[in-house]
């Protein structure tokens, strides 16, 4: 037995770190094979990391208090600031007309959720447990009462509620989801946005005659591109002094919005297609890798001037957008270069044109972030009223932090870009340390707040916190405001940010409508539920 001792010694001391790792290990293993267990086709994902871990800590397997604490904090700051990160190049683009509706409902969501709260830990949003668990952690220095194993009597039933909740609507609104599927095809059949549009034209206006692209750009006061010309059968790239005439023929790429105004303006339309003419030019999607161009806008590279080509569009994040002169570059985008062969392999190679840099993650914008992030978080925000300062602390400082650098790091020359499946496993390392720290921790004392205590009041408050909300703002969103079903059904998963629900959403419809509702509401959503979670807590205690 003795030649046995190496591995009890490795399940029992406590203080080691290969007993440490190997209970994360074990925990977060175990969580994520289980959370792939579909009930009625809704699983509940990584959350089951919780539960593992409260029943590690149910069991005596567990590791010393403040090395669970500093895990469950870095994990949390991890997690908010790659959500940030992700969400903050579209952030503040999502309030346009209906982005300031869809935000406007999933506030109110989140109020009344606060109006029928009668106990914290029933909500099902994580970063809001970890606000809530650092809030009381300032109020009691000396030992926090423990609101995790409220959570996770709450998370299953409340993950249910919402997905119950969207279907009730369905139900009481006479909601058709074919009819649905029909008008958003409708939708896209009629919008007209800053998609590319590309058109060959003839000079026909007497007007232009002599005009430079310029002062035809300046009288239009609109942007386009014109990416190649043919004037008396001979074929070029355009600048900004070439001069218009009447009979010349070119390719032009505008927003689609513009396209009948410009048309008007110049001439008809073509039925020919420069590309499958012999010509010298080429065609070719560069990816800019060169740190140097983030942030720098397109008028600001001269490319035609300079280098000899046109730029018609650009894509960012698979889409498509109308390569404007004020659209700010930014690494990971990839830009369609026209011009001859041998400038644009020069442009390629400025741009820096190697997938190999862009697998390569940005290491130092996250810390630096973080970093930032702590100290933004950190700052004491005094509120009459309340016993201690408030804080946005160690979730919501890195989360505005993560959003700002998202949006507007080129301007400090941050790199950005990190591809999705890197921010995507950074994110669920620190979700999964995250939950099982505080499910280890939670363990100790679990069942007997379940079974003695007020386990079976938690899940009751918990579902009503989560429906009744959802029950009142889904009718307003679909009679009042009249938005598809679809949009509805990802606006409510989003204000709760909760990925099961949009699962549920995505899987009823074949379009996007429930990802962009709750893309849309979800950046305000997590920020919203972080800080009144701080709030809430300070306020109660207080």
């Amino acid at each position: 037995m003795e030649s046995f001792q190496w591995l009890k010694d490795l399940f029992t001391t406590t203080d080691s770190v290969a007993h440490i790792a190997l209970l994360y290990a074990i925990v977060i293993a175990i969580g994520v094979y289980l959370g792939k267990i579909k009930v009625f086709g809704i699983s509940l994902g990584v959350t089951f990391v919780l539960f593992a871990g409260i029943l590690a800590g149910h069991i005596g397997f567990t590791a010393p208090t403040p090395i669970l604490t500093f895990v469950q904090d870095f994990g949390l700051i991890l997690f908010v600031f790659m959500i940030g990160m992700q969400v903050g190049p579209g952030f503040f683009e999502s309030f346009g007309t209906a982005g300031i509706k869809l935000n406007g409902l999933a506030a109110s969501a989140i109020l009344l959720n606060i109006l029928v709260m009668f106990a914290y830990g029933a909500v099902t949003n994580t970063p809001g447990l970890g606000a809530a668990n650092e809030a009381l952690n300032t109020v009691f220095p000396n030992g926090a009462p423990q609101i995790a194993s409220a959570y996770a009597c709450a998370y299953p039933l409340g993950v249910l509620g919402i997905i119950g909740a969207i279907v009730l609507i369905r139900y009481a609104c006479k909601v058709k989801l074919e009819d649905e599927e029909k008008q958003l095809l409708e939708m896209e059949g009629t919008k007209t946005n800053k998609k590319p549009y590309k058109m060959h034209l003839e000079v026909t206006n007497k007007y232009l005659e002599g005009k430079t692209l310029l002062q035809v750009h300046d009288f239009l006061n609109r942007d386009f591109v014109i990416s190649r010309l043919v004037h008396e059968g001979e074929l070029c790239i355009p600048n900004r002094d070439t001069l218009f005439h009447v009979g010349d023929q070119m390719l032009i790429v505008c927003a689609e919005a513009d396209q009948e105004a410009i048309t008007a303006f110049i001439g008809p339309k073509l039925d020919i297609d420069f590309e499958q003419q012999d010509q010298p030019l080429v065609s070719k999607r560069i990816l800019i890798t060169n740190p140097k161009i983030n942030g720098k806008t397109l008028a600001s590279m001269h490319f035609s001037s300079v280098h000899g080509v046109n730029v018609t569009r650009v894509t960012r994040h698979g889409l498509d957008l109308f390569a404007s002169a004020s659209l700010p570059l930014q690494v990971g985008d990839k830009i369609m270069v026209v011009g001859p062969e041998d400038a644009v392999d020069r442009v390629a190679n400025i741009m820096g044109n190697s997938l190999r840099r862009l697998n390569a993650p940005n290491i130092a914008t996250i810390f630096v972030g973080i970093f930032i992030g702590l100290i933004f978080g950190s700052f004491p925000l005094a509120i009459p009223g309340m016993p201690v300062p408030v804080k946005l602390g160690l979730a919501g400082g890195p989360l505005i932090i993560a959003i700002l650098i998202g949006r507007y790091g080129y301007k400090i020359h941050l790199v950005t870009y990190t591809t999705t499946s890197a921010n995507m496993m950074l994110r669920e390392i620190g979700l999964v340390l995250f939950l099982a720290s505080v499910g280890i921790k939670a363990g100790d004392n679990f069942f007997e707040t379940v079974v003695e205590g007020d386990g079976l009041l938690y899940v009751l408050t918990g579902f009503l916190i989560t429906v009744i909300p959802i029950l009142i703002i889904g009718p307003i969103a679909r009679i009042r405001h009249k938005f598809n079903y679809f949009t509805i059904a990802g606006m409510i998963a989003g204000s709760y940010t909760d990925p099961p629900a949009l699962a549920y959403a995505n899987s009823i419809c074949s379009k996007e409508a429930p990802a962009i509702g709750y893309s849309t509401v979800y950046p305000l959503a997590m920020f919203l539920r972080i800080f009144t979670a701080q709030i809430i807590v300070l306020f109660f205690c207080g």
